[in-house]
C-alpha cells in the first residue's frame, strides 16, 4: 500500500490537483480554514491518471469487499469515479445527493437499491467525514447494507477517524495526508516554509486561521 500511496501522491502533483494557499487560506464547507487543497476531479482530465486510479480503486474494493452487490458515488466529485469502478466490476451503480431534492420526487439517492443490497460506496476525498458519512445515513434509510468506503485521499483527521469507527464505516483510502505532504516535499512541489505552515495546521486544524505576517504582529 506505501507504494500506492506513493504513485498516487505523484498523479495528484503532476495533475496539479495540489493547491496551496499560506497568506489567503481556502475556507471549507465545514467552516474550517485551510492553506491547503486538494482537488481529486483534476485527475479526470488525464487519461493515463484516470485508468491507474480506477484500477487502485477497483483493487480494493475486489481485496477488502468480495461480497459487494452495488456501487454507490457521493455527489459530486465521486460519481464519475464511482461509475468507473462500477463499470469495471460489472455492478450496479447509484449515486448520493448531499440532500434530497427540493422537487420531484425529492430523492437523495439517485438510482435503484433493492433491500439489504451490500453497498460499497466511493469517495473522492475525506476531509472531516460529515458530508461522507452523510451519504452512507442516506444509503442506509433507503435500504443498502453498507459494506464501507474507499476513496482517493484523506486529511487523516482524529476527528473523521473516530466518526468513521462511530458509525461503522470500513475505509480505505488510496492516498493521505502525510504521504502527499511527503512526496511534495520531494518533488519539490512545496518548499520548508510551506511545510512548516502545513505542519502547524494539520495539529488542529479546526481552530487555524492562517499564517500571520509579520506587519500583523505590530498591530
Amino acid at each position: 500500500m506505501e507504494n500506492i500511496e506513493k504513485t498516487v501522491a505523484q498523479h495528484l502533483l503532476k495533475a496539479k490537483a495540489v493547491k496551496l494557499a499560506t497568506e489567503t487560506p481556502f475556507t471549507w464547507a465545514s467552516g474550517w480554514k485551510s492553506p491547503i487543497y486538494c482537488d481529486n476531479r483534476k485527475l479526470l482530465t488525464y487519461p493515463e491518471e484516470r485508468k491507474f486510479i480506477t484500477n487502485a480503486l477497483v483493487s480494493v474494493v475486489n481485496e477488502s469487499f468480495k461480497d459487494v452487490d452495488m456501487i454507490a458515488g457521493v455527489a459530486t466529485g465521486a460519481i464519475a469515479w464511482g461509475v468507473m469502478v462500477a463499470e469495471a466490476l460489472g455492478k450496479p451503480f447509484v449515486y448520493v445527493r448531499p440532500k434530497p431534492k427540493d422537487h420531484g420526487t425529492q430523492s437523495q439517492v439517485e438510482g435503484q437499491i433493492e433491500p439489504n443490497q451490500r453497498i460499497v460506496v466511493v469517495e473522492d476525498l475525506v476531509s472531516t467525514g460529515a458530508s461522507s458519512l452523510s451519504s452512507c445515513d442516506a444509503l442506509r434509510k433507503a435500504g443498502g447494507i453498507i459494506l464501507g468506503m474507499v476513496a482517493i485521499f484523506s486529511y487523516n483527521f482524529p476527528l473523521s477517524r473516530r466518526e468513521f469507527e462511530y458509525k461503522d464505516v470500513e475505509l480505505h483510502t488510496l492516498c493521505q495526508y502525510d504521504s502527499l505532504l511527503e512526496e511534495a516535499v520531494a518533488e519539490k512541489y512545496i518548499d520548508e516554509q510551506h511545510v512548516e505552515v502545513l505542519k502547524e495546521w494539520r495539529i488542529n486544524p479546526s481552530t487555524w486561521t492562517g499564517v500571520v505576517k509579520p506587519e500583523d504582529e505590530k498591530q
